[in-house]
């Protein structure tokens, strides 16, 4: 990030003393403050899994519905195989980068060093710091209004003459997460992430089989009948709609801070994110594809952009009240553990501007400045939430300007320039293919969340009760 004052966390050393130290972290005393407390190397490979687990399979799954009704039956099920498989395929290229950059001496800690080292400064200091940035923060705004909207649905269902607002709730789970940002390391979520996984399991559970019970039940369903055709009144219509899908479905898959996760690993790194990408992924095929399928099946083109929302019909709820209420519950507490895990990228920022890396961690001098600017921070992002209360418009487009570039296309560039594939090899002809294809979907996608955005714009209003 520019002005941040940030040190370079690489290990700058010779042929011969690269070798020798070639797996252990950059030297403390080269940190700044932001790597040296926030991004320590403590970590294993199983809770890089939870970390992996929690940024990744998270609330925004609950739209995969929504994302397979604009793209259809076909359409959606390659978008969730192709996603998973290309995400997969480019973390794990990220890792091994990483791990080759530790190997040589230069083990980099936060995605901006990489493009440092890779693509140049500018690079690292003008695109890759502030998209990130913007991806993470972002994702904390959507968390923190999607709370907020779990919140008022549990209110709503438990008294539906209730005048309390959307905002009220936006506030009042923005105050919870004041508390949790004040945690000091992303390592030090490591159990907080493990129930994190627990609960993305259970709530993905009730969703399917609240799903599966609505859509078999005739009684229970809403009087119209199920429809799977794309909606749109026009050919264009439906192309735009098929690009915000896929920018949802790059959202859901996203992840953006695979770097600052494998440098919460301890020396050596070498395997241990590849253990930990196969317990997430294999979440990751328990819950994307159970909820986006059965949802789309239960609801065909009426679901909406969170299936939550489809399970209540007309202030009726269609499973028992204590079953929705539960997977509400679910849902809101793991929205709290990946918001905490996408300020982490922040609290590093603000750790490196404020903190002094020679006063100890929990030093007066340290302490106080981390709570000021966290607790600013949260506070920021919950006064958007509540003044832009659009969770499906901002989650298209995070995705389609923040997590596609991150997750889909930096990843097999950096490979490429790292290691130098022969321009012969299915590796770099692959790379390249997804680098290309990958760029022109996220530039559509782009075009498509932002026209979205304005075909919506008639209904937005500051702090309005959605």
């Amino acid at each position: 990030m520019a002005g941040t004052g940030e040190t370079d966390p690489t290990l700058h050393q010779d042929g011969g003393a690269a070798a020798a130290a070639s797996s252990d972290p950059p030297q403390k005393a080269e940190l700044d403050a932001g790597a040296l407390f926030v991004l320590e190397s403590k970590g294993s490979w199983v809770h890089c899994g939870y970390h992996l687990t929690t940024s990744i399979v998270a609330p925004p799954l609950l739209s995969l519905p929504f994302a397979l009704t604009l793209l259809g039956w076909a359409g959606g099920i390659v978008s969730l195989v192709v996603a998973a498989l290309v995400t997969f395929y480019s973390y794990n290229l990220l890792s091994l980068v990483l791990e080759h950059q530790a190997a040589m001496g230069r083990r980099q800690l936060r995605f901006r060093d990489m493009a440092n080292q890779i693509l140049g400064p500018r690079w690292g200091r003008y695109y890759v710091g502030p998209v990130q940035f913007m991806v993470c923060y972002g994702a904390v705004v959507a968390c923190i209004l999607l709370g907020g909207q779990c919140m008022k649905a549990i209110y709503v269902l438990s008294k539906p003459d209730g005048t309390l607002k959307l905002y009220v709730f936006v506030t009042i789970f923005g105050c919870f997460m004041l508390i949790l940002a004040q945690i000091p390391s992303f390592h030090s979520l490591r159990h907080i992430n493990l129930v994190s996984l627990l609960l993305c399991l259970a709530y993905s559970a009730c969703a399917t089989a609240a799903a599966v019970h609505i859509g078999s039940s005739s009684s229970s369903s809403s009087s119209q009948p199920k429809e799977y055709s794309l909606p749109g009144d026009s050919t264009q219509d439906r192309l735009f709609g098929i690009f915000n899908a896929i920018a949802i479905i790059g959202t859901t898959y996203g992840n953006g801070i695979i770097p600052e996760i494998q440098a919460t690993v301890a020396a050596p790194v070498k395997g241990k994110m590849f253990k930990g990408l196969c317990i997430c992924y294999a979440v990751i095929l328990a819950t994307f594809f159970s909820v986006g399928v059965s949802g789309y099946w239960a609801f065909g083109n009426r679901a909406d952009g969170l299936v939550l929302s489809n399970f209540v019909d007309n202030g009726r709820p269609l499973v028992p009240k204590w079953f929705v209420l539960m997977t509400n519950v679910f849902t809101i507490l793991q929205l709290s553990a990946v918001a905490v895990v996408y300020l982490q990228p922040t609290n590093e920022v603000l750790e490196g501007t404020f903190a002094d890396p020679r006063s100890k961690q929990f030093s007066v001098r340290n302490v106080v400045p981390r709570v000021v600017s966290r607790s600013l921070s949260v506070v920021v992002a919950t006064v958007v939430a509540a003044m832009l209360p659009f969770f499906g418009d901002i989650n298209a487009l995070i995705g389609a300007f923040g997590f596609i570039p991150l997750d889909f296309i930096l990843p097999v560039v950096f490979y490429n320039l790292t290691f130098k594939p022969s321009k012969r090899s299915i590796v770099f002809w692959l790379n390249s293919t997804i680098a290309i294809v990958f760029s022109a979907i996220g530039a559509i996608s782009a075009v498509a969340a932002v026209r979205q955005m304005s075909l919506d714009a008639k209904t937005y209003r500051l702090f309005a009760n959605v």
